[in-house]
């Protein structure tokens, strides 16, 4: 999970998109903090696997079963819809094979989960327009030298994408600058203006 957010508001979206006991690859897992909510409201039996080894020991102090692994690497180790869902949660940004690595999810779950932060947003595009310099903001905090986050997307970009690989999109969710969801009735373009970070449920 790579991008740092102490008020992490898409958390509880991909939670609700998760009905009771079901099977959770969590890829990107962090601190733990949605394998832990979904254990907890959910009951469901949840996996993980996350970069550090700070995370990885994080999740096992919260008692969850999480293993040290990269996504870029270690997904094809996985078997074919081993998962009810596989969740990617602001973390693809910051994969080597964004493609690879989301074509993997959709292998390994009979759905997908992915959140992301929306480099469309109209604050980064004022930020290059005004200041001439690559943003920082709430949900990409980090400065262009030692951010995590090598491949930046849109909302555009993600829904291209999820074309190019036949997945089929089965609820989007927008999230405003202040966590407020976007009305769904509102076209692409106002999501990729507007949307600060977006959640994504996917199937093929």
């Amino acid at each position: 999970m790579s991008v740092n957010g102490s008020q992490r508001v898409d958390l509880e979206v991909v939670a609700n998109l998760i009905p009771p006991q079901s099977r959770v690859l969590d890829v990107g897992s962090g601190d733990g903090s949605l394998l832990e909510l979904l254990q907890d409201t959910k009951q469901v039996d949840g996996r993980g696997m996350e970069l550090s080894q700070r995370g990885v020991n994080e999740c096992v102090a919260r008692g969850l079963s999480v293993i040290q692994g990269d996504a870029d690497k270690d997904l094809e180790f996985y078997p074919d819809k081993g998962f009810d869902f596989v969740v990617l949660s602001q973390t693809l940004q910051a994969t080597r094979n964004p493609k690879l690595v989301l074509d993997e999810l959709l292998r390994i779950g009979n759905r997908a989960i992915v959140s992301f932060p929306n480099f469309g947003h109209w604050r980064v595009r004022l930020s290059l327009f005004v200041k001439g310099r690559m943003p920082v903001t709430q949900d990409l905090p980090y400065s262009w030298y030692d951010t995590p986050n090598i491949h930046f997307c849109t909302i555009r970009d993600f829904v291209n994408l999820c074309e190019e690989l036949g997945a089929t999109v089965e609820k989007a969710t927008a999230l405003d600058a202040a966590g407020q969801k976007i009305g769904l009735s509102m076209p692409w373009w106002f999501w990729n203006f507007f949307g600060q970070q977006a959640v994504f449920l996917l199937k093929r």
